[in-house]
């Protein structure tokens, strides 16, 4: 629902409908409309949100989820040369979201904290999820970035 000012550019040529609120990153990350052309290890992004979501519905039996899950999986598969394997078997800790943009590869980490406790029900679907830079070049560009948006705002 919230992002910073650096999320704008990364998601710059992704379909007006899919970064309306209330957006559903999800579904921006693998649409062929949103984030996915531009995923250099899609395949391998893939099966990590996949698998992420899978885990979620077990725990929570959530109808809507699943219904995502479904829609997700329907959407085109396209070959990137990352390593595929089984679309929900173990992909491992860590899978770092790589994205072309003009003039290279950004890579990051991802970090999820999910807020909430059986007593309090308005935090029980809270979730935050930060990205990371995995990569020094990944830093450098985002500062560069950074110090562009400040002095635009100016």
């Amino acid at each position: 629902m919230l992002a910073n000012r650096l999320v704008a550019p990364l998601m710059a040529g992704a379909a007006a409908s899919l970064v309306a609120p209330p957006v559903n990153v999800l579904r921006l990350s693998l649409h062929p409309q949103g984030l996915a052309p531009r995923i250099v290890n899609y395949s391998q992004w893939r099966t990590h949100l996949l698998q992420r979501l899978q885990r979620q519905i077990e725990a929570s039996g959530d109808p809507e989820l699943a219904a995502l899950l479904d829609e997700l999986r329907d959407y085109p598969m396209r070959e990137d040369g990352a390593e595929t394997s089984d679309e929900f078997a173990v992909e491992g800790v860590l899978v770092p979201l790589q994205l072309a943009v003009n003039g290279g590869v950004l890579s990051f980490f991802s970090a999820t904290t999910i807020f909430g406790s059986p007593v309090d029900v308005t935090l029980a679907e809270l979730a935050i999820e930060s990205f990371f830079p995995a990569d020094s070049t990944t830093a450098k560009a985002l500062e560069r970035l950074a110090a562009e948006i400040v002095r635009n705002a100016s």
